[in-house]
């Protein structure tokens, strides 16, 4: 199916706004208190139990990700670098080789068919995988006649409405696609194809990471992950029940001088799970003021739970598990588990 794309609808971001919220949308203007503060007053509520490793991942380079859990409980996720997608199953306890050359796909997502959606860095495209046949269809892969730059992640609403983030772009929009979030309505077909928007694009999101929405999709969650200073490492929440929703982002938490968060997922009660921090510092200006490991953080802002992870680098997040208490994290050549009391938000999976 052909793609079009279109640059104007009542929730895009209109590219006339852009100049004015560049300069505006900046880590000076991120009002949530620091991380490094309320790390100070944290008193653990017990939302997460300990840290168990699940399988370590052997390979010539590792770089894991994309945590999605299936309807029969088997975790996917990726091993970038070496380009494969790989399956645990946390009942046999085997780990397997999904799929090989997959594009250096990062992050990962089930629809409600079951389907597999993933973002393909490498190939700068979002596939879905029927799991039956194995057909790729291609979603997305250019805008404004440019190549995608690396997708990243994804978050899929009750509505058929698919968000990405999309990353690292070209600055000069003459030169190529920039960092941005985008926008494909899969419930529609249009004449001339799904209509891919860009909702959010280099300067008003900076380095856009992890992606999900709220349990009752009111509320998009954007992280903000630049590694250089005088950048975004925060999360905007964007309400996407406002006709302004892309152009006054709340700030939830701020992660800055420390490693922003990477990927996350959310509970039946709108808490986040994100993975954030380092252990040690990296060629980078990110220090240490985020602790690595898994923070739970409100709908407010506030820090409920903290629970270190094991080496560098924590990256990404997921519920699994029958009673959806079961939160797989993606950290250097471990997927891990992480029982927690709340549920992930209710999955949109066919029953198994």
């Amino acid at each position: 199916m052909p793609l079009a794309t279109s640059n104007v609808t009542r929730r895009t971001f209109l590219h006339s706004a852009a100049a004015t919220l560049g300069s505006s949308l900046t880590v000076a203007n991120a009002q949530a208190e620091g991380i490094s503060k309320q790390y100070a007053r944290l008193s653990r509520r017990g939302l997460l139990g300990k840290v168990v490793v699940e399988t370590r991942v052997k390979d010539r380079k590792i770089f894991t990700e994309g945590p999605a859990v299936d309807a029969r409980g088997i975790v996917h996720f990726t091993n970038v670098p070496v380009e494969k997608i790989l399956r645990w199953d946390p009942v046999r306890k085997k780990l397997s080789v999904f799929r090989t050359k997959s594009n250096k796909a990062n992050g990962l997502l089930f629809d409600p068919a079951g389907r597999l959606l993933a973002c393909e860095g490498g190939a700068g495209r979002v596939t879905r995988t029927d799991m039956t046949t194995g057909k790729i269809t291609v979603l997305a892969n250019k805008y404004d006649n440019f190549p995608l730059a690396a997708p990243n992640d994804l978050a899929l609403l009750r509505s058929g409405t698919l968000f990405f983030t999309s990353r690292p772009g070209n600055p000069d929009p003459t030169k190529g696609n920039p960092n941005a979030v985008y926008q494909l309505d899969l419930g529609t077909k249009q004449p001339g194809g799904r209509i891919l928007h860009r909702v959010l694009e280099w300067k008003n999101i900076q380095m856009p990471n992890g992606i999900v929405s709220s349990p009752d999709d009111k509320v998009l969650y954007v992280i903000e992950a630049h590694p250089d200073a005088g950048h975004n490492r925060l999360i905007y929440a964007y309400h996407l029940d406002r006709d302004d929703c892309w152009k006054a982002p709340r700030t939830l938490i701020n992660f800055s001088p420390g490693r922003s968060g990477d990927g996350m997922c959310i509970d039946a009660e709108g808490n986040l799970y994100v993975a954030a921090g380092l252990h040690k510092t990296r060629k980078t200006s990110e220090t240490l003021d985020t602790r690595p490991g898994i923070h739970v953080v409100s709908p407010k802002g506030d820090l409920l739970d903290f629970v270190e992870t094991p080496v560098d680098t924590i990256t990404n997040c997921t519920f699994g598990g029958k009673d959806l208490k079961s939160l797989y994290v993606t950290c250097g050549p471990y997927l891990l588990s992480i029982r927690t009391r709340i549920p992930g938000k209710a999955a949109y999976l066919p029953k198994s």
